[in-house]
């Protein structure tokens, strides 16, 4: 018989403590570089379309390259790709440093780095997920999701970016130098994680070609995921009208200043950080079904709140609310596909799975534009809001459907490194 009720906690174990400090430690660089590498961006052109570009090409290697990543992944010891992912981009970033320091540096070079740098991290966080299973528990997924999405949030909106735009005042080439250290300390806390992670594929050879379609095709057989990669999608299609607008939002609907913005900022960080934190609490409270079916349709509600009352006390309050919605969601999903998919496939099954919600994201943002030129801001927060609380009941939906043999599938225990 099984139900949906999570496990009394067990001690996550020390091969867990060293992939978090290794996770954390590579956060903490990403952290310094969204706000370094847009400076640098500054200080070498103030075009705007040029500047814009560092992030676009930054982020164009999830739509490219996270398939043949998830199968490179699936091929290789996980372990030792963290390892080399986080080694490649030391040595990248070191190149840029250098090129700064010697007066070499220029846009392209900038756009070159960021691009190796995106491709880096394909490898490096299908590798990253694909770990967690093969260290701590199935039952104990949702709790390991937790704490390395709250050490995320913490060093990318807390600690990261403000040192590495203080350290950038100082010297443009201090924060990329702080972050070659912390990835080789990664990297070599990484390489102490005790276990085996090379995926047990047997003694047949394939093509990498071959191995993709395998990926794809088992993700669009299986009838739960199937239908959630899809459900989700359209959550973060409703996400990125929001947030592709937001700023605008703060300064024009809602009044606030720049500074004021960035008051706010710091207060949806507080609600992501809040969501990671309580997401097994609400698991347990709710069941696995309800917590995440209650987390999508609040998201949504938030966003649409926010459009039909358009006020600075609303968004106060609706804003962290949301941002706390979907950091337990991230968790609670991850957990699930973690559970759900067999450890030789995750890497090229979440590969597909991230490039559907990854690629939908810059046509989301490009559509809240559209909606809010067309009409106003609020009715793009309409919209948006109105697609997350779709979105959030479907997945509700599937979760109930098939919830006995999600909750078969977290039931069933692996080996614990």
């Amino acid at each position: 018989m099984t139900d949906e009720r999570v496990p009394q906690r067990a001690p996550l174990g020390a091969s867990f403590w060293r992939l978090f400090s290794s996770s954390t430690a590579s956060n903490f660089s990403d952290g310094i570089l969204a706000a370094a590498l847009p400076l640098v961006a500054a200080s070498l052109t103030r075009d705007p379309l040029l500047v814009s570009l560092v992030a676009t090409l930054a982020f164009l290697p999830w739509l490219l390259f996270a398939i043949p990543a998830g199968a490179l992944v699936d091929r290789v010891d996980r372990r030792a790709a963290m390892r080399l992912a986080n080694l490649f981009r030391a040595l990248v970033l070191l190149g840029l440093a250098v090129a700064l320091a010697t007066g070499w540096a220029s846009i392209w070079v900038l756009y070159v780095a960021a691009f190796l740098l995106g491709i880096a991290e394909t490898v490096y966080d299908n590798a990253a997920r694909a770990m967690l299973p093969r260290v701590v528990r199935r039952a104990q997924l949702e709790r390991g999701n937790s704490l390395l999405s709250t050490a995320e949030s913490v060093t990318n909106l807390f600690l990261g970016a403000p040192l590495g735009a203080l350290l950038f005042a100082l010297w443009a080439v201090l924060p990329i130098g702080a972050s070659v250290v912390l990835y080789v300390g990664a990297a070599v806390l990484v390489a102490t994680v005790r276990g085996a992670f090379v995926p047990d594929r047997g003694a047949e050879r394939t093509t990498m070609s071959a191995d993709i379609r395998e990926g794809l095709g088992w993700l669009v057989r299986h009838p739960i995921l199937r239908q959630l990669v899809w459900a989700t999608g359209i959550a973060g299609f409703g996400n990125a009208i929001a947030n592709g607008i937001g700023v605008l939002f703060a300064l024009e609907v809602l009044g606030i200043d720049e500074a004021g913005f960035g008051l706010v900022l710091s207060v949806i960080g507080v609600g992501a950080i809040l969501g990671a934190l309580l997401s097994t609490t609400i698991t347990r409270l709710l069941g696995r079904t309800g917590a995440m079916g209650v987390s999508g349709v609040v998201y949504g509600m938030t966003l649409l709140a926010m459009g039909v009352w358009p006020t600075l006390p609303v968004a106060l309050v609706c804003w962290p609310l949301g941002a706390l919605a979907v950091s337990a969601f991230n968790v609670q999903v991850m957990s699930v596909r973690q559970a759900l998919i067999p450890d030789a496939l995750f890497g090229r099954v979440q590969g597909a799975y991230r490039t559907v919600i990854w690629g939908g994201m810059p046509l989301g943002a490009l559509t809240g534009g559209a909606v809010a030129s067309a009409f106003d801001l609020p009715t793009a927060f309409v919209v948006a809001g109105v697609l997350a609380t779709i979105a959030g009941v479907a997945v509700w939906w599937v979760l109930a459907v098939f919830r006995h043999q999600i909750a078969d599938a977290f039931a069933e225990e692996t080996e614990a490194a």
